[in-house]
């Protein structure tokens, strides 16, 4: 079986996920569950006071202490005991969440909202990813419904998509395979600009180039993305 869009990942990813619900639902799978969560938010917290030279007494790099510290400061004190129990992933924060901060320019307290709205629902990475698209970027409504707990139904929307592979040829299911893979390079580079091990001018020399012919693109990029964005709408 493929994904709607004929994407083996998305499709092997999804199956994990569903896998992961299923063991967590278990009582043993909610004790393993549980205690995994308990490490994770004791390795927070010890982070949270830590400097960069306390790295080796956590079995950490001083990057990864340094990193993580500035997450903590970017969120707010509800957003942090949501996460430091367990209740909403980590590593969605990071990877799905921060990025909107940095691009739309979402802020604390929309994200908290958000955090607070899904939290503690046993979501997949993948289920918070779309709602997050949804929250961020969608229209009022599914805000609206998301905030008012209604996240099942705005989850039902985002995945309403055709079922027969026909429903979609092989020229549009390769340009959206080719805007998944964009929009997770744009993540990922995002994160890893701000990382402390960037240091050597070579890199720094060869970047400059790089970033220089993105940032000449960057209107026209932007200008059919909007174009193409409101044509999509309307089909």
């Amino acid at each position: 079986m493929r994904c709607p869009f004929g994407c083996r990942q998305y499709h092997r990813r999804k199956c994990a996920n569903g896998r992961s619900r299923r063991r967590y639902q278990k009582p043993d799978g909610r004790r393993n569950k549980k205690l995994l969560n308990g490490k994770r938010s004791q390795a927070g917290k010890h982070v949270e006071n830590a400097s960069p030279q306390d790295g080796e007494t956590l079995s950490r790099s001083k990057a990864w202490v340094s990193m993580r510290r500035g997450l903590l400061t970017e969120m707010s004190q509800a957003v942090q005991e949501i996460l430091f129990r367990g209740a909403f992933p980590v590593y969605s924060y990071m990877v799905t969440l921060r990025p909107f901060m940095r691009i739309n320019g979402v802020g604390q307290q929309e994200m908290e909202r958000f955090v607070q709205a899904v939290a503690g629902q046993r979501l997949s990475v993948r289920e918070i990813e779309l709602l997050a698209h949804g929250y961020f970027r969608g229209p009022a409504s599914l805000r609206q419904a998301i905030d008012q707990g209604n996240w099942k139904w705005s989850l039902e929307q985002m995945q309403t998509v055709p079922e027969d592979p026909a429903g979609c040829n092989d020229f549009e299911r390769g340009l959206l395979r080719e805007l998944e893979r964009l929009l997770k390079s744009m993540q990922c580079v995002l994160i890893r600009c701000d990382d402390p091990r960037l240091q050597t001018r070579a890199f720094y020399a060869q970047a400059n180039l790089l970033v220089a012919s993105l940032l000449s693109r960057r209107e026209s990029f932007f200008k059919k993305m909007e174009e193409f964005h409101d044509r999509s709408g309307h089909a």
